[in-house]
């Protein structure tokens, strides 16, 4: 520890002054600049001054940039002192438990950062020295900040605990029902007509109006059909509405749209309206999910690809053969999973298997034996033996409702976790 190589450094510098007989130790201290100092020991780590100097100036900049004012100077200190005790404590339990942060997890999280900001990794860099900031401490703040929150993690999840009767009861409140609700997202161009119906400017808009329709219906881009006729179309992009916040025009029409669809054109007493979905959510939610069994088989030191790629193969002519999937699969599988189970992987949803499996699972016919395949876990058979449409919308609504009360939760419980572990602490503030 810094303090401690200050201590010892100091102690042998008097000692070798009286052993020559030169300067007394007392004066030789007194001339000695003391670069650094401790403010806290928290547990078997310290903080020293430099570092709550440094926190301190990242406060202000912070603040400064958001056009915040700062609060008086020694409750910013004792908020920044606090903060760094915390993180300490939780530093100390990662160590313990062996948290370690991958030099690719930075890199991949620091171009993420550098991107946001438009720039690439060695631009960001440059930015961060130029400012007079050190990209080693920054990528030292990115893994402190990647190990606390592995520990806030590990500690915290575990606290939440959301039952049933909670979601069902989210669900029943004004703010649960809100996720059932189905919403538009909606794009509308609005022709503008002064005169009155069945005037001779009302027919030509209307003959205008319904040509780009006609293009719009057959297959044509809206935001092209609309943006390339050169009339002086309003509106834009409503975004996100549910039902009840649709102009009260729309209302009725939104619903009976499908996705890609455009509305018939609607007279308003301002002109001529095209509306075109571009989204919809909540409601019901059908997927197609698929019953499939299957047969892994792996390359190894003994057996090479190819030669895994034939005995896929031949399998196939197997089982093409008269032979029995399951047993087959029994014997050869090495899926772990699924190969006690003759392969059977139950009902699967769209994005749940790698894509090269999905891929040759929607394109195999129903009842029938896929080629044999590659995936980044070997060479693949599959059976698709059912297929059906299944409404998840209940399903998916429920999991929004678990994560937003486990997000609730969460932060109430990682407060009480964090006013625990700094109860629990040895902490000596200097």
């Amino acid at each position: 520890m810094i303090c401690k190589r200050l201590t010892a450094a100091l102690f042998l510098q008097g000692c070798l002054l009286w052993m020559l007989g030169g300067l007394t130790t007392t004066t030789a201290l007194a001339q000695t600049q003391i670069l650094d100092s401790v403010v806290a020991i928290v547990e078997d780590d310290v903080i020293m001054a430099s570092e709550l100097r440094r926190r301190l100036d990242l406060v202000q900049e912070n603040l400064q940039r958001q056009g915040r004012e700062a609060p008086p100077q020694e409750v910013l200190v004792r908020e920044t002192l606090d903060r760094l005790i915390l993180e300490s404590i939780q530093l100390q339990m990662g160590q313990r438990a062996g948290v370690r942060i991958s030099d690719a997890q930075l890199n991949d999280s620091i171009s993420r950062i550098a991107a946001r900001n438009g720039m690439n990794l060695e631009q960001f860099r440059q930015q961060l020295e130029s400012d007079g900031r050190s990209y080693q401490a920054m990528r030292e703040d990115v893994r402190r900040e990647f190990v606390i929150q592995r520990v806030q993690q590990g500690n915290v999840n575990q606290r939440v605990q959301i039952t049933e009767e909670e979601v069902e009861n989210f669900l029943e409140s004004e703010e649960g029902k809100q996720l059932t609700a189905e919403e538009y997202h909606l794009v509308h161009a609005l022709l503008a007509v002064s005169s009155e119906p069945g005037s001779a400017e009302d027919q030509a808009a209307a003959k205008k109006i319904n040509a780009l329709y006609t293009r719009i219906a057959a297959g044509e881009n809206f935001d092209e059909v609309v943006g390339g006729s050169g009339l002086p179309f309003q509106g834009g992009d409503l975004g996100w509405r549910s039902r009840d916040n649709l102009p009260s025009l729309f209302a009725d029409v939104a619903p009976g749209l499908k996705v890609g669809e455009t509305a018939a054109p609607i007279r308003s007493a301002s002109g001529y309206h095209l509306v075109f979905l571009a989204e919809k959510r909540g409601g019901e939610m059908l997927v197609q999910q698929t019953k499939v069994r299957h047969i892994l088989l792996k390359p190894s030191a003994i057996r090479s690809s190819e030669e895994t790629r034939e005995l896929a193969r031949q399998l196939r002519e197997d089982v093409i053969g008269g032979e029995d999937f399951g047993e087959l699969a029994r014997e050869y599988s090495e899926d772990i999973g699924s190969a006690q189970e003759g392969g059977d992987l139950g009902w699967t949803t769209p994005g749940q298997m790698v894509p090269e499996f999905e891929n040759m699972m929607n394109s195999t016919e129903l009842n029938s034996i896929s080629r044999p395949f590659e995936s980044q876990f070997g060479w693949h058979i599959l059976e698709v033996m059912e297929r059906r449409q299944e409404d998840l919308s209940s399903m998916v609504v429920s999991n929004r409702a678990r994560e937003m009360l486990h997000q609730r939760k969460y932060q109430e419980e990682l407060d009480a976790w964090l006013r625990k572990i700094r109860d629990e602490a040895f902490i000596d503030i200097k």
